[in-house]
């Protein structure tokens, strides 16, 4: 199953850097090598086994952007599941950028009036931290009135933090096909193993699919957080020629486990009962493996694509 996902945006708002870091293992300091995108980058990302992202990473340049608009219009906006549009937060040219977006958005509506519009306010870091709130509300206002009658979902987002694998995690979630029977699977399974927490992780990009809360916890950016230390720890062990496979850490208030799950996912089981022992608790995400198996290859009663 292919979904188009279109990453648009002037250029130097950071596309294709965000591109790099959430689906070809680049860390942030080492996308300054990285040039400026020509005309469109066509990906395909095989994500969940089934799911094939279908990326065009559309250059920013004046030029490139008036061709979408006009002798590229049907092509670029044709079946489009996702239009993801980043804005450099730091623009001097705000009304431009609204300009562009409002056109991607005529576009949209015209041939893919079914699409889900996400905004990336991005480079946020070079924002003092005081005034972040306050320009991310404003920026929100702004493009859910210049959207309508589409809605628009926004995130304000970085490379250097959490909050790019928050704003992906959240955009990519719209596209599982079944995802609500696989959280409800998934809550199911934290039920019977009496965890604090379970978490599902697409294999490739570390990116949170789904997960199961049984007991608040303070930090709300724990998961986009837990992403980025771990990928950065695969990154490190493929340096040494070694593979991740699995994970236990464990003080006295809880015990965390991250594994290898399915063939396209990891799990992170988090226990605070002492009395359950580590063995029971790696038995169970065990023998939970081939039920979430069953749920990664059917669509819709369909046999998933092989890899």
């Amino acid at each position: 199953m292919k979904k188009k996902v279109l990453l648009m945006g002037k250029s130097g708002s950071g596309k294709t850097s965000m591109r790099s870091i959430i689906f070809a293992n680049y860390i942030a300091r080492d996308t300054r090598r990285l040039g400026a995108t020509i005309d469109v980058e066509h990906s395909h990302v095989r994500f969940l086994g089934n799911l094939v992202l279908n990326l065009w990473d559309c250059g920013g340049q004046e030029a490139f952007m008036e061709n979408y608009f006009a002798s590229q219009r049907d092509n670029i906006f044709r079946n489009v599941e996702v239009l993801i549009y980043v804005f450099d937060v730091e623009s001097r040219e705000l009304e431009k950028d609204m300009h562009y977006y409002q056109s991607c958005l005529e576009a949209i509506l015209q041939n893919s009036p079914q699409a889900k519009v996400f905004c990336l306010v991005h480079k946020m870091d070079l924002v003092q931290d005081d005034q972040r709130e306050l320009i991310i509300q404003e920026r929100e206002d702004d493009l859910k009135r210049l959207s309508k009658p589409l809605d628009c979902t926004c995130f304000a987002t970085s490379i250097w933090d959490e909050t790019l694998y928050k704003a992906w995690s959240s955009i990519v979630y719209q596209l599982i096909p079944n995802v609500k029977q696989l959280e409800t699977t998934l809550a199911h399974f934290t039920d019977i193993i009496d965890a604090d927490e379970v978490l599902l992780f697409e294999k490739a990009t570390f990116l949170v699919i789904s997960h199961c809360e049984r007991k608040p916890h303070k930090d709300v950016h724990r998961f986009e957080k837990i992403s980025n230390i771990i990928k950065q720890f695969k990154l490190s062990c493929s340096k040494l020629a070694a593979a991740f496979q699995s994970m236990e850490v464990r003080n006295t208030n809880f015990a965390a486990f991250i594994d290898v799950f399915t063939p396209n996912t990891y799990v992170m089981v988090v226990v605070s009962d002492p009395a359950i022992p580590s063995a029971a608790t790696l038995i169970n995400i065990k023998n939970a493996r081939k039920h979430f198996e069953k749920l990664e290859k059917v669509d819709g009663g369909h046999p998933a694509l092989t890899s």
